[in-house]
Parts: structure tokens; C-alpha cells; sequence
């Protein structure tokens, strides 16, 4: 690939996010920004209370400094991000960076919320589903005013979204992102989990979109990928910082922005298959457990369950890490071919 901008993007975003966790770490610990463990979690996190949370802040910083630099670089030497010929793909790209960063500040006042008054509860569910969803609609009428027209459907290809059966999009797009964007959060329960996961998304989304030439595109998602990598170095196991609701739900946004990027969003219902089961370990315990008064599994989401079997928080990472890259090379075979 002739253009730089991916890999400057990467390396800004991880240098930016890593060395932020410097001043941050101190910072957080003295405001006492500490995470409070559930009851009902798992017994050994309780060993865990009072890790410095709100650690997403780090990155995001990371992306928004990361686009923005690289794209003063890419302007001075000409590169092909900066002079994207089809306007279309960098509005698109801008608008799913502007979701990731409006739902990062959603997930920043649910934070701030906890962290001030000491508990596990932050923003109420109507709240916070409320903001989302306005979040979320505000990005669907954004892509719209842009030029989206069409969307992929495995099978049958593009198709119109602005006329009959086709105008329902709007309205799974709706339901799709917002239950994808809390699916990451809810995968945010392990040291390392959402960061890795995410981590290998981002580089499916950074492949594909350097495949078909999404230049934009393509340099946001190696930003969200080097920010991850850079979260990681306080976020890996032991993990000496949380990223909270903030890095959760900014995530969140993030792989949604990147999959309306490539004009198949479909598709991360394969990619996002860990974040999928995750967020149905949970719906299908409450349900069961609703009606027989018994447990499917030992602990939602399942990611608490593979714990409560023994798995060490490493191998969980690294199992859960590994199925999304199997789905990746799908995703990127189906995209290609």
C-alpha cells in the first residue's frame, strides 16, 4: 500500500494512548476515580476495587489527536487519505468517527456519575438507552444527508434504502447499532477483553478497507486499532486501569462507524460474533431464568462463565480474540470474493 497514513495513524494512536496512561494513572487514583466491583460478580474480582476506571478518555484523545495529525500529514505530503477523490466515503468516514466519539461521552457521564457517588449505577437504563438511541438516529440521519443509498445484503448485493420494503434499514440500522454498541460494553468485563477483541476488529476493518480503497476509512481504523494496542499497555492482565463505559462504549461506536464505512454492516454480525454472544449469554439467562427460575450458564456475560469454569482471564482473552479472527477471514473472503 502507497499510502502512509494507516501506519502514522497506528503509531500516533498508540503513542499518544500509551504515554497518556502516564499522567492519567496518578491522576485517576488521586481524583479516587475508582472502580466499584459487583456483588454478584466473580469473588476474585473483588481484588480489583478501586482500579482507576474512566481510562477510555486515554483513548479517545488518541484517536481524535491520531485523525487529526494524520490528516495535516497526509495533506502536506500529498497522500491519497488527504485527497480522497469521492468526498462521499470521508463524510461517511467522519460521521462513524463523531458516533464512536458521541457515545464515548455518553459512556464518560455514566462513569463520572458512578465514580462520584461510589457504586455501580450511573446513568439510569431509560437515560442512557434514551441518549443512545438520539446519538444513534443523529448518525442515521447524518449518513443519509451524505449520500448513503444503498446497503449489501449477502446474496443479493446492493440495495435502494431510500424507497419500499428497503426503508426498514433505518429501522434495524437503528436497533443494530444500539445493540451493538452496548454488546461491546457488555464485553468489557476481563482485563484486556474488549481491547483485544476490538483490536483484532479494527485490523479486519484496516484490511478490507485497504483492499477496496477507502482511504479514510482505512487510516480510522488503524487509529482505533493503535489506540486499542496502546490501552492495552495499562489494560492487559493485571490490569492497572479500566477503560469504564467510556472506552466501552466509544469501542462500541467504533466498530459500528467502521462496518456503515465499508457499506456492509452486515457483515459484523459475523466479525462481531463475540460481542453478539455476549450480549445474548445475557438476554437468554434472564429470559430462562425468568420462567424455570434456573441458570444456563454459571455467570453472564459468558465471558463470567468460562471463569467461573476455571479459564484463567488470559485464556479467555486469547480464545475469544482467536474466534474473532476466524471470523475476520471470512468476513474478508466474503468481501473480496
Amino acid at each position: 500500500m502507497s499510502d502512509l497514513s494507516p501506519i502514522i495513524a497506528a503509531a500516533i494512536a498508540f503513542i499518544v494512548t500509551a504515554a497518556l496512561g502516564i499522567p492519567a494513572l496518578p491522576l485517576l487514583k488521586r481524583l479516587k476515580f475508582g472502580q466499584t466491583i459487583l456483588e454478584d460478580g466473580p469473588k476474585w474480582h473483588n481484588s480489583k476495587q478501586g482500579t482507576p476506571t474512566m481510562g477510555g478518555v486515554i483513548m479517545v484523545i488518541g484517536v481524535l489527536l491520531s485523525f487529526a495529525v494524520t490528516y495535516a500529514i497526509s495533506a502536506i505530503i500529498g497522500s491519497k487519505f488527504a485527497n480522497e477523490r469521492a468526498v462521499y466515503h470521508f463524510a461517511v468516514t467522519l460521521a462513524g468517527l463523531s458516533l464512536a466519539f458521541a457515545m464515548g461521552l455518553i459512556g464518560f457521564l455514566d462513569d463520572y456519575i458512578k465514580v462520584v457517588k461510589k457504586r455501580n449505577l450511573g446513568l439510569t437504563a431509560r437515560q442512557k438507552t434514551l441518549f443512545q438511541l438520539m446519538a444513534t438516529a443523529a448518525y442515521l440521519v447524518t449518513l443519509y444527508l451524505v449520500g448513503v443509498r444503498t446497503t449489501w445484503i449477502p446474496f443479493i448485493g446492493d440495495i435502494s434504502v431510500t424507497s419500499g420494503a428497503g426503508l426498514l434499514f433505518w429501522v434495524v440500522a437503528l436497533f443494530f447499532i444500539y445493540g451493538f454498541v452496548n454488546a461491546v460494553n457488555l464485553t468489557d468485563g476481563i482485563d484486556g477483553l474488549a481491547s483485544s477483541v476490538t483490536l483484532v476488529v479494527c485490523c479486519i476493518y484496516m484490511l478490507i478497507t485497504g483492499i477496496v480503497g477507502l482511504y479514510s476509512a482505512n487510516t480510522l481504523s488503524a487509529a482505533f486499532a493503535g489506540a486499542c494496542v496502546g490501552f492495552l499497555v495499562w489494560n492487559i492482565h493485571p490490569a492497572k486501569m479500566f477503560m469504564g463505559d467510556t472506552g466501552s462504549l466509544f469501542l462500541g461506536g467504533a466498530v459500528v462507524g467502521l462496518s456503515f464505512c465499508t457499506g456492509r454492516p452486515i457483515l459484523l454480525l459475523l466479525l462481531g460474533i463475540v460481542y453478539l454472544i455476549e450480549a445474548l449469554s445475557v438476554v437468554i439467562q434472564v429470559t430462562y431464568f425468568k420462567k424455570t427460575k434456573k441458570r444456563i450458564f454459571k455467570m453472564t456475560p459468558i465471558h463470567h462463565h468460562f471463569e467461573m469454569c476455571g479459564w484463567k482471564e488470559e485464556k479467555i482473552v486469547f480464545v475469544f480474540s482467536a474466534v474473532t479472527l476466524l471470523a475476520g477471514i471470512i468476513v474478508v473472503l466474503v468481501t473480496v470474493l
